[in-house]
């Protein structure tokens, strides 16, 4: 048989605690069920005063936290926040962007989501950045929520420094040599052309070794970098200068020396050649030695003729 006792330390009260006897031993209650008991006696005998609409208050919380967690499971917990906040007031109306040059605005809006219902609250700036930075003129963004409907979107681009050529694809390329995009239009036609493999790299040092000789780059169609050592120089009007791969400063002063005194790069030549130090080769044109063959042939005939004289 069970038979209830009531065991307690301290000060007595009316409240029963539970042992279970079996034969001659009595087991205490674990501390845990101890309170269970007490709380279940209480509840019964009206000690304990449960407040009104308890009940669906806690069938509301319920079904709450059963709704939340299939939004969740379901994933659609992002699209009823974007129509709760919208329609608290947070559709975002305004977006300002600055330092974009070259970076579309439309290009933004379309990274952004933009649909005339967007939320700004549940708008995620940090996967805009990481989406924004990836357009090929965008170097760095920053994207800041202004509360309650703007967004500022504030761009720092990348700046052209030349066209590369290679092959038959022309690319607008950074002083260091990365590739910016493709070239669409003439809007870059004032900037330097280089061509040949790994000129883009090598581009780098047209500004310190090209920059005291205005004279020269102004008439400078495209820097061609041969052999990963030098450059040659295409000038206007298709005439070539051969640099050497050291002291180009020094072969740049010879061939500016030159121009100014015989206005050299003007003449009917093909080719200039400055890569060695203690001499200038000058190759003609077909034309150019043409002509000058007739006259060396008329000089020729011109001394026979005088010695006959003689």
């Amino acid at each position: 048989m069970f038979s209830l006792t009531v065991k307690r330390m301290g000060r007595p009260s009316r409240q029963p605690s539970i042992a279970l006897a079996e034969g001659d031993g009595r087991m205490i209650l674990p501390r845990p069920l101890r309170r269970v008991v007490r709380f279940l006696v209480s509840l019964g005998t009206g000690r304990i005063h449960i407040p009104a609409h308890t009940g669906t208050i806690s069938a509301l919380a319920f079904l709450a936290a059963t709704g939340l967690y299939g939004m969740s499971l379901g994933g659609h917990t992002e699209t009823v926040a974007q129509a709760a906040t919208t329609a608290a007031g947070f559709a975002i109306e305004d977006v300002k962007v600055s330092g974009n040059s070259e970076t579309s605005e439309i290009e933004i809006f379309e990274l952004l989501g933009l649909d005339g219902t967007t939320s700004l609250v549940a708008l995620d700036v940090d996967a805009a950045r990481r989406k924004i930075v990836k357009l090929p003129w965008v170097e760095s963004v920053e994207v800041r929520k202004i509360y309650p409907k703007t967004i500022e979107v504030k761009l720092k681009e990348r700046q052209a420094y030349a066209i590369w050529q290679h092959g038959q694809e022309l690319s607008l390329i950074e002083r260091n040599g990365s590739v910016i995009a493709p070239l669409r239009d003439n809007k870059f036609s004032t900037l330097p052309l280089v061509v040949g493999r790994d000129a883009e790299s090598a581009a780098a040092s047209l500004e310190g070794e090209f920059s005291k000789w205005p004279d020269i780059t102004s008439r400078v169609k495209a820097y061609v970098w041969v052999s990963g050592r030098r450059w040659d120089l295409h000038m206007d009007n298709g005439v070539v200068v051969k640099l050497p791969s050291e002291d180009v400063d020094q072969a740049l002063a010879r061939l500016s020396k030159f121009n100014k005194e015989q206005d050299l790069l003007a003449r009917d030549i093909a080719a200039v050649d400055l890569r060695l130090v203690d001499r200038t080769a000058i190759q003609l044109t077909p034309d150019a030695i043409a002509r000058r063959q007739v006259v060396l042939d008329q000089r020729t005939k011109d001394l026979k003729k005088a010695g006959q004289n003689i």
